[in-house]
């Protein structure tokens, strides 16, 4: 190839996973870690607004004033805010493993995206060159489609 008439593009390249019993209960596990996650996050959360509004009762001279009744709510709002969205990204999560459970084995499924440079010269198909997809079966490259 002579230099002087390539260029070095940056291309993203499609990975794609096999779906076989192994790749399946890796999906699940990852997934399931997430939602355990998520329900830490909501606990804590939780107990955090209890402490946060206890303090402020504590702090307070009793009854509490609207001032102090406003900082509760106040306090509650953001609570709740950061639950829904706790318990919305649960649910998303929770789609996904119903979506993995179902997925027929040898199925081919999107895993992401990587990024590759390769050279490309004067009468090349540029179209091709850019269609690339690297297909795994439990991590291993099985197949390479395309132009390289």
């Amino acid at each position: 190839m002579d230099v002087s008439n390539q260029l070095l593009l940056k291309r993203a390249i499609t990975v794609k996973a096999i779906v076989t019993p192994r790749w399946k209960d890796e999906a699940q596990q990852q997934l399931q870690a997430q939602i355990n996650q998520i329900d830490s996050q909501l606990q804590q959360l939780e107990m955090q607004g209890q402490r946060m509004i206890a303090e402020i009762q504590r702090q307070s001279i009793q009854p509490p004033g609207p001032q102090v009744l406003q900082q509760i709510d106040g306090i509650q709002g953001q609570v709740n805010q950061r639950k829904s969205e706790l318990l919305e990204q649960k649910n998303q999560i929770l789609q996904q493993l119903q979506q993995v459970q179902v997925l027929e084995l040898e199925q081919e499924v999107n895993q992401g995206q990587i990024e590759s440079f390769f050279h490309i010269q004067r009468g090349e198909n540029l179209v091709q060159k850019m269609q690339i997809e690297i297909l795994l079966r439990d991590g291993v490259v099985e197949e390479i489609r395309g132009d390289l």
